[in-house]
């Protein structure tokens, strides 16, 4: 019996994979969707203050959420969560009319995010 305890409270405490908590997941996307707009439109800068100040949070989010350093910087340094996650931010450029090689379109969709003042827009200002 407390074999089947010790196992069951073993899966109740089991933590999702990072890329599992929206929370998490989704702010990373909306940190580099901002950075792909910044560089491709000349008319918006980011908000290198605020953006630093996101990532720092979320580590310490994840930390509050019971993930060790050990599993944020391997989730972080992951080159398949790094491709998983550009194929999701290039996913929400094309939906959202972004063509790549065409500033004016980057430049549309910041424009829209700032105004909007969502995860995305908060990171950018227009110069």
């Amino acid at each position: 019996m407390a074999l089947i305890l010790s196992l069951t409270a073993g899966i109740a405490s089991a933590k999702p994979h990072l890329r599992d908590v929206p929370e998490i997941d989704g702010t990373i996307l909306a940190v580099g969707i901002a950075d792909e707009i910044r560089k491709n439109c000349p008319d918006i800068s980011a908000r290198m203050l605020r953006a630093m100040s996101v990532v720092n949070g979320l580590k310490g989010r994840a930390r509050a959420l019971g993930y060790t350093d050990a599993e944020i910087d391997a989730y972080r340094k992951s080159d398949a969560e790094k491709a998983r996650l550009k194929a999701k931010g290039a996913a929400y450029l094309k939906q959202a009319g972004v063509s790549p090689g065409e500033p004016a379109t980057y430049c549309a969709l910041g424009q829209a995010e700032i105004e909007r003042g969502g995860q995305i827009g908060a990171l950018l200002r227009m110069n």
